[in-house]
């Protein structure tokens, strides 16, 4: 059966391969996808990864900056690295050159090297991935992974499939007991408990940034529709509180351009200055676009306060550990799903729903400066991996 299903799996991912080339070439001349599409569905400048390492696989640019201290703790002579997105990529070419985009699961037959391990982060779930690597010798894990209140019934839903790919995943470590009981009902094994590994090592700042004069509020990761709230709220604090400063972050560089749009109708609007963080690197306007990836953690360094994006509208939220290490005062909105180990382990955010955002804000003085409640332990990962060096 297991045989069976893995030439039916590779099959219909050919088959899906051979259909959608057209519609990738298209897409690859589009900004997000110019590097991405191009190295994963036609391995251009996508080399295979030099046998014989420790390869890590993750998705997103959080995810690839939360392997941080997994990665500081092996020698970097045994380092594999591969995400999916341009972002990601730009964090994981830190860590080493053997840095990869990964490729489309059929081009992974010729494309794939033995290793001695393969360490895929969260819910990276592809089936052909773990099945060739661990064929070819290298201990399969899967660590931090989580699986929401959200996605779960979804992935119930298709439990056949990931009993198949849990076959060869060989260690399992989640986020929580609840994760744990979820991943063992769709077919994982081994499976330990060991925390948000986001918490294990928060990212520190990589440089002093210069405080500006009144409050200083920080709109972190936003996503689509977040912007003109945030902005409608701050118009109401800065009625009485016309020295304060803010610094929208966009979560994703493709609507830097969008949300300046946004900024600048603001500031025309209400006779207040702005401008591009790109072209100046400070905070002095009124109202600042941070352009650039990289700098939210010095950005919360300095912040009085920080609205935390990606839960004022359903996306799942965003890691509210790595501005709790300041003492910031957190407004966060009602979705975050996807944080909810880490909004358990922050103490002080102050959950409020998009209507009331400009209100709460107001009432900053009563939100109690945030704080960790714990963090994460790395050594069972990390002994994993040294014994197979």
């Amino acid at each position: 059966m297991n045989r069976f299903f893995f030439f039916f799996y590779s099959l219909v991912s050919i088959l899906l391969y051979i259909i959608a080339l057209p519609f990738l070439f298209l897409f690859s001349f589009k900004k997000k996808y110019r590097q991405s599409i191009p190295a994963r569905f036609f391995l251009w400048k996508n080399p295979p990864l030099k046998p014989g390492g420790i390869w890590f696989h993750s998705c997103s640019f959080g995810e690839a900056r939360a392997i941080a201290p997994l990665v500081a703790m092996l020698p970097k002579e045994v380092l594999r690295m591969s995400t999916t997105t341009q972002t990601g990529k730009s964090v994981i070419d830190s860590y080493t050159n053997q840095s990869r985009y990964l490729p489309f699961e059929p081009l992974l037959f010729g494309w794939l090297r033995p290793q001695k391990a393969l360490v895929v982060m969260e819910a990276e779930f592809w089936y052909l991935l773990f099945a060739l690597a661990k064929g070819r010798g290298a201990r399969t894990l899967l660590i931090n992974a989580r699986m929401s209140d959200r996605s779960f019934p979804k992935y119930l839903k298709m439990a056949w499939l990931y009993r198949h790919i849990f076959r060869y995943v060989d260690v399992v470590y989640a986020q929580t007991p609840k994760d744990k009981a979820r991943l063992e009902q769709l077919g994982a094994k081994n499976v330990t408990v060991t925390g948000n590994i986001k918490l294990a090592a928060l990212p520190k700042p990589t440089k002093a940034l210069a405080k500006p004069e009144g409050l200083f509020i920080c709109a972190a990761s936003t996503h689509k529709g977040e912007e003109e709230m945030v902005l409608g709220a701050f118009d109401m604090f800065l009625q009485e509180h016309p020295e304060a400063k803010l610094a929208v972050v966009p979560r994703h560089p493709e609507r830097f351009d969008e949300v300046a749009e946004l900024v600048e109708a603001f500031a025309a609007k209400r006779s207040v200055s702005w401008h591009r963080y790109s072209q100046h690197e400070d905070f002095e306007s009124t109202v600042t676009l941070v352009d650039a990836l990289g700098e939210l953690v010095n950005i919360y360094a300095v912040s009085d306060i920080v609205i935390l994006g990606g839960a004022f509208v359903p996306v799942g939220g965003h890691n509210a550990a790595e501005a709790a290490q300041f003492g910031c005062r957190i407004l966060s909105g009602p979705h975050y799903f996807n944080q909810k180990d880490i909004f358990e382990a922050v103490e002080g955010i102050a959950v409020v729903e998009p209507a009331n955002l400009g209100r709460r804000l107001l009432q900053y003085g009563q939100i109690k400066p945030a704080s960790l409640r714990w963090r994460t332990d790395l050594s069972p990962i990390v002994n994993e991996l040294e014994a197979l060096l």
